[in-house]
């Protein structure tokens, strides 16, 4: 008899402990359920949000109108994607206006802590978002690019004006992206 009401208060108590560690990640939520399901909303490091807006020829990045957007999709583990971060970071400064670099981290639930660690150690002076809606964006960006699921990491993908200009799958060389970046500015 004393099992079904200790048994109430157990799952009463981990209820109530699920829902307020859950709090933050459900406003993420329904911030991004109250825009259209075409849109996607990121939050950086800094707590600065970018709005990304499917469209038919890509991907558009809110307030990037003329600019080069880099949307590359690592994680902190990976070492292909440690090593192309001063890399991003070395554009990033080059092009300054002309470019806009978003680090999307394919890590669920990573600590704030552990990018910015990541950032300090590899040089990675540009925009890392760590949201709960990366995966939404890599899943689009994913099906756009007809990579399925399983995709090799580090995924670099270059935007202008939403239009899909290229993407790299792994390890790239900084002339390479540059080479797309000029083509794109037209310089």
């Amino acid at each position: 008899m004393r099992k079904i009401p200790l048994l109430t208060t157990l799952l009463t108590i981990g209820l109530l402990f699920g829902a307020c560690s859950k709090e933050k990640e459900s406003t993420t939520q329904e911030a991004n359920s109250l825009l259209a399901t075409n849109k996607i909303v990121l939050t950086s490091l800094n707590n600065k949000q970018f709005v990304v807006e499917k469209t038919d020829t890509g991907l558009k990045l809110k307030d990037a109108k003329d600019k080069v957007v880099i949307y590359d999709i690592f994680a902190t583990w990976c070492p292909p994607c440690q090593a192309e971060a001063s890399h991003l970071a070395s554009l990033q400064k080059k092009y300054k206006d002309k470019l806009i670099v978003l680090g999307v981290t394919v890590e669920n639930n990573i600590p704030n802590e552990k990018l910015e660690e990541f950032a300090k150690q590899h040089h990675a002076d540009y925009t890392l978002v760590n949201s709960s809606a990366n995966m939404r964006l890599i899943d689009k960006i994913a099906k756009q690019l007809h990579l399925g699921k399983d995709f090799g990491i580090p995924l670099m993908v270059l935007y202008k004006d939403g239009k899909i200009i290229n993407y790299y799958q792994g390890a790239t060389e900084e002339e390479f992206i540059e080479s797309d970046i000029k083509k794109a500015l037209d310089l």
